[in-house]
């Protein structure tokens, strides 16, 4: 399949955005990847249902690359929560899986687009707002991470982000330092990645009338020029993640969530 050099630009544009987006902010991308993708899809001839469903799982698949920069840049500055990490990731996997390899593909696109829609306002909310937690509480034990996790996991699998919208949020709320809750999350998009686009794969096999240059649910060319771009900026994104004022970091978080959840309730709305 052959690209049009102004799809490629857009595609390459979307890329540079979302690796710096995913650096600052620990959401993967897939929070501006999914509506600009999921617009992207309906103009090369895929129907409102399939753009949805394609765009968040080719979303998901460029996490996988965007994660290991972006962990990589934070981690050489000591912000990675490992532990964090270790406790989140079995049931963040378990609930991947779920949700992509079972209730993906049962829910009509359209579905899918107010599920992200309602989430990321939510999430967007609980940042601007940015109320303070109870000063004792912290992370829960084994079975609360795992349950935390799995929750986490499934969210993430049915709108196609890299779960820093909901384990951000969360993690604040557990009185983890913002720059860490960042920093985490990135480290977090690569399991929930991984678990999700093997489901995507799996259950986009006997689709029919997907687009060319299609793997299961997944669009190659879209993939493979957005994670190449998105590799290049989310070191970036991570260096000012470490300059900028915690509130700031919080409302810009916010207001990027807004938009992007008002073009999606605009997208089910006209899909309906």
């Amino acid at each position: 399949m052959t690209l049009d050099p102004y799809l490629l630009l857009q595609l390459a544009l979307l890329g540079a955005v979302t690796g710096c987006l995913a650096g600052l902010l620990g959401i993967g991308g897939g929070m501006v990847v999914v509506p600009f993708l999921t617009m992207i899809l309906s103009h090369v001839g895929a129907s409102t249902h399939l753009a949805v469903k394609m765009a968040i799982a080719t979303s998901m698949a460029t996490i996988l690359f965007t994660s290991i920069a972006s962990v990589y840049a934070h981690h050489q500055r000591g912000a990675v929560r490992w532990d964090i990490v270790r406790g989140l990731a079995p049931g963040i996997v378990t609930g991947s899986v779920v949700s992509s390899a079972g209730l993906f593909a049962l829910l009509k696109g359209t579905s899918l687009a107010v599920v992200f829609g309602l989430f990321v306002t939510l999430s967007a909310t609980q940042m601007f707002l940015d109320k303070k937690p109870a000063p004792a509480r912290t992370m829960p034990g084994t079975a609360g991470k795992f349950f935390a996790g799995g929750g986490i996991g499934l969210l993430s699998g049915l709108v196609g982000a890299g779960g820093g919208f909901i384990s951000v949020p969360f993690m604040t709320w557990c009185n983890v330092a913002i720059r860490h809750a960042v920093a985490t999350s990135a480290a977090l998009g690569f399991p929930i990645a991984l678990a999700n686009v093997v489901g995507y794969v799996f259950s986009g096999q006997s689709v029919a009338n997907l687009p060319p240059a299609s793997y299961g649910y997944i669009w190659l060319p879209g993939l493979a020029v957005i994670a190449l771009c998105s590799v290049c900026t989310a070191p970036l994104g991570a260096r000012a993640a470490h300059a900028l004022p915690v509130s700031v970091l919080k409302r810009i978080f916010a207001v990027v969530l807004y938009a992007l959840a008002g073009y999606m309730f605009y997208k089910a709305a006209a899909g309906a």
